[in-house]
């Protein structure tokens, strides 16, 4: 039967996103100087464009490019400069790669706007449209897909001092209000993904309950996007440091995919994809009659 996992995600020019599998994988391509993860690796534009073709060569179904690091403590970047790292890469694989699926990582209208001029099919917003107004005009006139993210607080100050009277039923009225506001507004519901944001603004305590009961926001029938690739979740719960959280984000990965979770943010596509795969080989197959 159909299932929160066939939901069809409709992106810009109103295509259905197709994975090539049971699972969908976003890889994260980071043009910022100080990403918690990668740490400028690929912040240059030849470095990001590289980066980016190795992800699809891994079997990566959408990239995510971020020009402004969104990890606890970071500065805010303008717009100009946001695009300035954005559009090379943008070029750089409407040439070399023409059918990629294109998402931007970002909270700015203006920025948003040049993406989607540029062939980018997806705005993944931390903000819920709420540091720039103005972005919610561009998504109702462009009609790309959308990630709708739950956070609390700018990340500057997220991590301060997060606090929840209780956080599942704070995160499902977060997307109740949120989607009927975009749907209001003109943004068909069939474009947008959810994600409940783990580790912005939230304590471990605040992640693990999330991370504990995903069926609080599948019941919403949109595809769910999970962000933990190497988050500090890992650092809380096991003693590890961002480089050795590889493992631990596969697992976690195999396990919300048992879960209902579709889609998938992660650095390592090809470690992902293994998990992946894996999970989907074990899941109980519907009998003919189903």
């Amino acid at each position: 039967g159909a299932s929160v996992m066939d939901a069809p995600w409709l992106v810009r020019g109103g295509r259905a996103l197709t994975a090539s599998a049971p699972f969908g994988v976003m890889g994260i391509v980071n043009l910022t100087p100080d990403s918690f993860y990668d740490g400028g690796a690929h912040a240059g534009p030849h470095a990001g464009l590289t980066h980016a073709l190795h992800l699809l060569d891994q079997g990566a179904d959408i990239l995510d490019l971020g020009a402004e690091s969104s990890r606890p403590g970071a500065a805010a970047l303008e717009p100009a400069e946001e695009l300035e790292r954005l559009l090379p890469v943008l070029t750089g694989l409407r040439q070399r790669a023409s059918g990629a699926v294109i998402s931007v990582d970002t909270y700015h209208a203006a920025t948003a706007a040049a993406a989607l001029e540029q062939g980018a099919a997806i705005i993944n917003d931390i903000s819920a449209c709420a540091f720039d107004p103005g972005l919610l005009d561009v998504l109702v006139q462009y009609k790309p897909g959308y990630v709708l993210m739950h956070s609390q607080g700018r990340p500057d100050r997220m991590q301060r001092d997060p606090r929840y009277d209780d956080v599942r039923r704070e995160v499902l009225e977060f997307f109740e209000r949120e989607l009927a506001r975009l749907t209001a507004a003109g943004l068909p519901e069939d474009h947008i993904a959810l994600d409940p944001g783990i580790g912005f603004g939230k304590t471990l305590e605040h992640n693990l309950a999330l991370l504990s009961h995903p069926e609080d926001w599948l019941g919403f029938g949109r595809p769910v996007l999970m962000g933990l690739s190497m988050k500090s979740v890992f650092g809380g719960l096991l003693g590890l440091s961002p480089s050795q959280r590889g493992a631990a984000t596969q697992t976690a990965t195999a396990l919300l995919w048992s879960r209902g979770v579709f889609w998938h943010r992660v650095h390592d596509v090809a470690a992902a994809r293994q998990s992946l795969a894996l999970a989907a080989a074990f899941a109980p197959h519907a009998s003919p009659a189903d």
